[in-house]
């Protein structure tokens, strides 16, 4: 029987298996496993690890940080230019509608820090907190 996801379920679902798969190929010939790594150990910018460390270094708080990546995690596996098909929905934290985080910079498109603030902002607003928007997500999958 199929399995019925949405379709954002699905991408992520993509996304994760070919992240796997890279890092099984990169393991099974011997390569160190931080394809994203630049030559000083930092992520390199806009990859899914130095979105997630810049989030790391705007959010204060370790136990925020924590909620807030794992929205971010399951919404859009960190690509900052993630976007759902169906809904049209863009980013780390998945706007819909995406122009909506314009309010926190005019590169919102392509710079992750400003969605991150956005989604910031956001969370704080609707929920009060990241860790109080990853409670609602728990329940009903979205947020």
């Amino acid at each position: 029987m199929r399995e019925l996801t949405t379709p954002r379920i699905r991408t992520a679902r993509k996304i994760s298996l070919k992240v796997a798969a890279a890092a099984a190929v990169a393991v099974t010939a011997g390569l160190a496993v931080a394809p994203h790594a630049s030559a000083a150990g930092a992520p390199t910018a806009g990859t899914p690890q130095a979105n997630r460390a810049l989030a790391d270094k705007m959010i204060k708080s370790e136990a925020q940080f924590t909620c807030f990546s794992h929205i971010v995690g399951h919404e859009s596996s960190w690509n900052h230019h993630a976007t759902n098909a169906a809904s049209g929905a863009y980013g780390l934290v998945q706007a819909l509608p995406a122009n909506k985080m314009a309010s926190a910079g005019g590169d919102w498109k392509t710079n992750p820090a400003t969605q991150i603030k956005w989604g910031l902002d956001y969370m704080n607003d609707r929920y009060g907190s990241p860790c109080d928007a990853w409670s609602f997500w728990q329940t009903h999958h979205w947020y």
